[in-house]
């Protein structure tokens, strides 16, 4: 549930820090007004991070929207069977190897110090 305040700016300056404050619960958030005419709105960081994130994936996506409602209804009429996983469709684009090997690597407990050519120990 969003509230939302509406203060003058003269008001908002006296009191910034209590606002500040106030703006961290979710969906708090102010507007500001000049001689009653809305100017600004102050939103916690963390509210207009995720805002500024959901307009991105909107403009990238613009039939999001439709998509999730259709899939949805896939859920809903039992299709969802028809859908992969995220596991099986990175087994198909082949980032997760189908078949684990069960190989063991041994380390040769012999290491043989490597030595630079031209460099003193005394330095």
């Amino acid at each position: 549930m969003n509230h939302a305040t509406t203060l003058p700016i003269t008001e908002a300056r006296k009191t910034i820090f209590d606002i500040t404050r106030d703006i961290q619960r979710p969906g708090r958030y102010y507007t500001l007004t000049d001689k009653g005419r809305p100017k600004a709105v102050i939103m916690s960081a963390q509210e207009f991070e995720s805002w500024v994130e959901t307009l991105e994936v909107m403009w990238d996506f613009p039939n999001i929207a439709q998509d999730v409602a259709e899939v949805g209804r896939d859920y809903k009429s039992g299709k969802w069977k028809t859908y992969l996983s995220l596991e099986e469709l990175l087994k198909q684009e082949g980032f997760i190897a189908s078949k684990v090997q069960k190989r063991t690597y041994g380390v040769s407990r012999k290491i043989k110090a490597k030595r630079r050519k031209g460099v003193s120990k005394n330095r």
